[in-house]
Order: C-alpha cells, then sequence, then structure tokens
C-alpha cells in the first residue's frame, strides 16, 4: 500500500491544519490554547508541516468589490493544439494577464479555465478579446459570470 502526506499526519497535525485553514492569522499562543499544546510545540508543528509541504503559503481573501473589480468569470479555453511547447507557453503566459486570478488546467473538453477579476463588462471582453481570441494557441472560449463564490469547507473532511 502507498504512502501519501495524509498517512504522515497524527490528530494533533490535522486539527492543527484544520484550526489554519480557519483563520492562517492565528497566533501560536491562540493554537496552543485551543489545541491544548505548548505555544513552542505549535511552532515546531508549523514549521514541520511547511517543511513537508502539507501548509504551501498564506494568503489573505481580498474583497474585489472594494477594489472596484466586482466582475468576476470563469472562462474555459479549449487549446488548438495539445503539443507540449503550445500547452507550456499558455500556462506560462496566462497567469501573468491583468486581472487573472487563476488557472486550472483541466482534463476534459476544455483544457483551461481561467479565473478573472474584471472592472466592468466591457473590460471582460476587452480581456477576452485582447489574450484570448487573438491567441494563436487559444481554439475556443465560453465565458461564465460568478455571481457568489463561497469558500468550501467540506475538503476538511481530508484531513480525518
Amino acid at each position: 500500500m502507498s504512502t501519501t502526506k495524509n498517512d504522515q499526519l497524527d490528530d494533533t497535525d490535522r486539527a492543527l491544519l484544520r484550526l489554519l485553514s480557519k483563520n492562517a492569522r492565528s497566533s501560536g499562543s491562540a493554537l496552543a490554547s485551543e489545541l491544548g499544546i505548548a505555544e513552542s510545540t505549535v511552532s515546531l508543528r508549523v514549521r514541520r508541516l511547511q517543511r513537508s509541504g502539507h501548509i504551501t503559503g498564506y494568503h489573505a481573501d481580498i474583497d474585489l468589490t472594494a477594489l472596484g473589480a466586482p466582475i468576476q468569470a470563469i472562462i474555459a479555453v479549449r487549446l488548438t493544439k495539445h503539443a507540449r511547447p503550445e500547452i507550456e507557453r499558455f500556462r506560462a503566459e496566462a497567469p501573468t494577464w491583468p486581472g487573472v486570478m487563476a488557472l486550472f488546467h483541466m482534463g476534459g473538453r476544455d483544457d483551461y479555465l481561467l479565473h478573472l477579476a474584471a472592472h466592468d463588462a466591457a473590460e471582460l471582453r476587452d480581456f477576452v478579446i485582447d489574450y484570448l481570441t487573438g491567441h494563436p494557441a487559444v481554439a475556443h472560449t465560453e465565458t461564465n459570470l460568478v455571481f457568489e463564490h463561497a469558500r468550501g469547507t467540506g475538503w476538511y473532511q481530508l484531513l480525518d
């Protein structure tokens, strides 16, 4: 039977990851108090979880509407061909384009999903025309507006 990263976690590690996923800014003393362990133990465990790749970063959730970018879209992208150089070129360029929040390489009908933030519908339209429609690697796009985004917690079961 193969060993996964999850197999290396004990109950305290899993509880620590759950707490950090809810609030990555929690202090070491607050985490220690919640877990019933010493603050120094929390620090050691967090560093170990970072080194092992269980914790890959800390991020702030930003209100895009407050930044003047209330439009979000998920754009499905199909490439013209599936040659490695075309895939790698698109993969390298797309995350740097204005407004791109995330790029997902997909299996199935679409090759990529782009998560984009825009100031208005015109900016979204211009993005599609300027960056996707004219891109030599892109064969087809389909733009879907995001009305609401809710962060999921169902993945917490992976820590059980």
